[in-house]
């Protein structure tokens, strides 16, 4: 006996059309990378004639090459890695508890304290009142400047917040509270390790975050050596944007600036797949927990 569903014409004619729109999505979405990918190991005059569309063209790693001898591209790596480690840490330590908190029913005023913070989100101090908070408290040029400014995302603790409501039984509480647990140690031994899966949704958000900032870096960073690697890419793009604009110049300053233009050029290409790839390696793993906090982030809090 057959038992399969017998499609209508109309099925068909649905199905038909779902295949060629996730067929002419995939077709957007790869064709960015694959010409990226192609653009970092072809010739740069083919690239920058349009000769170079899809596939590669003159094939060459120079490249790759000068961005592993560049001291300026390997120092903006180690200080981004280390400002999203830093940041990240921040971020969760400061976003759990909040968040736990707010969710405790018994904490008063936790209403008021969430209206609170909601309303930042709606209404801030603009660039000028927080570059001259950052000032006063003497972060210009540090670490910190680049880890506590952002140290919480409002809409982060009302995702980890709607979490603790709905996915930590109460039970648990109430049986630690009846067998002498405090607050702290109850946090500790009991929400934190029921906590994974939030707990790593917000690490990638803040992680992808702090690796693609650039933004407090070029308002609060003036030293070279504290440059992120973002950073550094837009200096390499603007460098040849510059250059490409500097027709008037003769001689030996035309010269320098045609130099560092075809540099740019060449290495423009790799350094984004170069700053991206630990994005993409480390995505996979965690791709199940973005989309639980996205679930949860649809729920009402």
């Amino acid at each position: 006996m057959n038992s399969s569903i017998h499609e209508t014409k109309t099925d068909k004619i649905f199905k038909a059309f779902v295949y060629i729109f996730l067929t002419g999505a995939l077709v957007i979405v790869l064709y960015p990378l694959i010409y990226i990918v192609s653009a970092s190991i072809s010739n740069p005059s083919d690239v920058n004639t349009g000769e170079m569309w899809l596939f590669p063209k003159g094939i060459t790693f120079e490249g790759y090459r000068l961005i592993f001898e560049n001291g300026d591209i390997w120092r903006g790596y180690l200080n981004t890695i280390f400002y999203t480690a830093l940041g990240t840490f921040i971020n969760l330590a400061v976003t759990i508890p909040a968040a736990y908190a707010l969710a405790r029913k018994d904490f008063v005023g936790r209403n008021l304290l969430m209206g609170m913070f909601v309303l930042t989100m709606f209404f801030s101090g603009g660039l000028i009142p927080t570059y001259l908070v950052v000032k006063n408290l003497g972060l210009i040029d540090t670490i910190w400047a680049m880890v506590l400014p952002n140290a919480a995302a409002v809409w982060n603790i009302v995702i980890a917040r709607v979490f603790f409501q709905t996915s930590i039984p109460k039970e648990l509480e109430e049986a630690a509270i009846i067998d002498g647990a405090s607050n702290f140690k109850m946090f500790v031994k009991i929400i934190l390790p029921l906590s994974a899966p939030i707990i790593a949704v917000m690490a990638l958000f803040y992680g992808v975050g702090h690796w693609n900032g650039y933004f407090n870096a070029l308002i609060y960073l003036s030293d070279k050596e504290m440059f992120p690697l973002q950073l550094v890419l837009r200096e390499i793009l603007v460098l040849q944007e510059m250059s490409s604009q500097s027709t008037n110049l003769t001689g030996t300053m035309a010269e320098a600036m045609h130099s560092k233009q075809q540099l740019a050029a060449v290495i423009k290409y790799g350094v984004m797949i170069v700053s991206t790839l630990p994005i993409i390696i480390v995505y996979p793993f965690l791709q199940r927990y973005f989309v639980k906090g996205v679930m949860i982030g649809s729920l009402k809090g």
